[in-house]
């Protein structure tokens, strides 16, 4: 993160999931010409499901568009404490993954 520049801001693209216990799944819709061929030829689901861990679980849920990393950080390192070290490098590199995905983006 570059030092003026405000912290950015993530938020769920359009992504399915439910919070069960506090344990998030994603529903993730297989969609394509090649997903297709292979719901078709392989027998893979038209929709797969994601479970996240305790960490990954409690992250999503606080991802709203408005949160911002540090906000969400100063959250995880409230409720997992030294669980969660190192902190931010760990945050960055989890929500870098989800974005590689697709699953969110950033303001």
């Amino acid at each position: 993160m570059k030092e003026n520049s405000p912290p950015k801001k993530p938020f769920i693209k359009n992504i399915s999931w439910t919070n069960e216990q506090g344990k998030v799944t994603l529903q993730i819709e297989n969609k394509g010409i090649f997903n297709f061929l292979a719901q078709k030829l392989l027998k893979k689901p038209k929709i797969s499901y994601i479970h996240l861990d305790d960490f990954g679980s409690f992250v999503w849920t606080k991802i709203d568009g408005e949160t911002d990393i540090v906000a969400i950080g100063k959250e995880v390192e409230a409720k997992f404490g030294e669980k969660a070290n190192p902190l931010y490098e760990r945050l960055s590199q989890y929500l870098k993954t989800l974005k590689s995905y697709g699953f969110i983006d950033f303001k």
